[in-house]
């Protein structure tokens, strides 16, 4: 069982920056894809970033010049840095993370993963 645990949410000003952290616990964490993925009431859960075990990064569109995701396999902690943030930003965070074998691996899709964070608030106001 692979624990995730989510922090660094916050209130931030529209054109201000926030660093997510996850941590990740009970498994080897360089196993695993890692994801980020948002939510606001009343919508669907919406892919955010992804990456591999091997480092390959993907974007949703609408972030991709302004968030950046990283991985620290020794500290088996993923990260997203939001910059530039926006209003349409304002979501619960969610960390997700599905085991592979490929150190390829990546998915934008939340189906395929297997364990999930509580998540964290991030709210952008104007």
């Amino acid at each position: 069982q692979v624990q995730l645990v989510e922090s660094g949410g916050g209130l931030v000003q529209e054109g201000g920056s926030l660093k997510l952290s996850c941590a990740a616990s009970g498994h080897t964490f360089s196993r695993f894809a890692m994801g980020w993925f948002r939510q606001t009431p009343g919508k669907e859960r919406q892919f955010v970033a992804t990456t591999s075990d091997s480092g390959i990064r993907y974007y949703t569109d609408s972030v991709k010049d302004r968030f950046s995701i990283s991985r620290d396999n020794a500290k088996s902690t993923v990260y997203l840095q939001m910059n530039s943030l926006k209003v349409e930003d304002t979501a619960v965070y969610y960390c997700a993370a599905k085991a592979s074998n490929d150190p390829n691996y990546y998915s934008s899709g939340d189906g395929d993963y297997d364990y999930w964070g509580q998540g964290t608030q991030v709210t952008v106001s104007s």
